[in-house]
């Protein structure tokens, strides 16, 4: 059962609202890619390092990462909330006065490069400087919260009003939580025994297409998705990670990943034939870079759930099972260049090809 209400069941005022979100999601989507992939990508470059691509079977739901750190894949945490997170969350979303993104505030951060001109507007989505705010924040450690303006509660309006924010939800609560609703346990994770328990919290990073025990902003992710299922609206977190080299993204439709990929001359000449359209076109709108004979492009798988990993039609108890997949590859596509708006994303079947 969903969480969060569809457009049929919303005010005219909170469908307004939700539609501007969309909206105003669509362009947060095409920054993060750049800055994920694009970015990393250049810095490589710059840094005369080969670019670790990711391998197909890294893709696939359960694939296990190899475990190195990449210092030129840029990590971030983001959390986009379509309305307001209710102060009674400042518990395990830890954000307060101290971490508003105020002038005082970051002064105190020394390691941010601020402008010599603070304009106080830059944090609201709908300033021109927003996406230059966002670059000078993202390297800041733990989260950056953007949410419904708390101030002006009449319109709809959106800023970055915290960044430094701690996740403090346990694992452990959210595993709970999860296995709960999907009734694999009646009251307690424990209630099984330790290895049932441990089980259930293996099976929550499967849930959001986490390797299990991965690195901190990840596992931040994967909590603040499923503690944030507690407010009545939809919101989208956004992760990277020097390991995964991907950008990960989870939503009210569930968990993406998007990560470079390699194409020969051969496969590039092919999509652009399925698509009706000629090789230069597509070069100039989904190859965002070309080494020697290999084009390089944003390649985007999105997962779906399976029955196992869905709340049981009948509504009884039932036994995990640790063999069985909770999450499938559905939508594959190949992006275009983030800012193209003339062109759609390109439908590839490629995780098990």
């Amino acid at each position: 059962m969903a969480f969060w209400s569809v457009r049929e069941e919303l005010s005219q005022f909170n469908r307004l609202r939700r539609s501007y979100y969309e909206l105003l999601r669509d362009e947060l989507d095409q920054f993060m890619l750049d800055y994920a992939l694009i970015q990393s990508y250049d810095q490589f470059v710059e840094q005369k390092l080969p670019y670790p691509f990711i391998e197909k079977r890294e893709l696939k739901p359960r694939a296990r990462i190899p475990g190195i750190e990449y210092e030129s894949q840029k990590t971030f945490l983001v959390i986009f909330v379509e309305d307001v997170i209710p102060t009674e969350h400042k518990k395990y979303i830890r954000f307060f006065d101290v971490n508003k993104p105020t002038k005082t505030n970051l002064m105190q951060s020394q390691a941010l490069p601020l402008p010599d001109k603070f304009d106080r507007t830059q944090k609201y989505l709908d300033s021109v400087h927003f996406y230059d705010f966002l670059n000078v924040l993202l390297p800041v450690d733990y989260a950056l919260l953007i949410q419904r303006d708390p101030i002006t509660k009449s319109t709809n309006r959106y800023s970055l009003t915290h960044y430094h924010v701690r996740i403090d939800w346990p694992i452990a609560d959210a595993a709970e939580d999860l296995v709960q609703n999907l009734r694999y346990i009646s009251k307690d994770l424990y209630e099984k025994g330790d290895k049932y328990a441990e089980l259930a919290q293996r099976k929550l990073f499967e849930y959001y297409g986490m390797p299990m025990m991965v690195g901190g902003r990840r596992t931040a992710a994967m909590v603040a998705a499923h503690y944030l299922k507690r407010i009545p609206c939809i919101s989208t977190v956004y992760a990277g990670s020097s390991e995964s080299r991907a950008l990960y993204r989870i939503s009210e439709r569930g968990v993406s990943k998007a990560a470079l990929i390699r194409f020969s001359d051969d496969e590039v000449q092919q999509l652009a034939e399925s698509q009706q359209m000629t090789l230069r076109t597509f070069k100039k709108n989904y190859v965002i870079a070309q080494e020697g004979k290999s084009n390089i492009c944003i390649f985007q798988v999105t997962y779906g759930y399976t029955v196992h990993s869905r709340p049981p039609e009948d509504g009884k108890l039932r036994e995990i099972n640790p063999d069985v997949n909770w999450l499938a590859v559905g939508d594959e596509h190949v992006l275009p260049k983030p800012g193209v708006r003339k062109y759609p994303p390109i439908n590839l079947n490629l995780v098990y090809k």
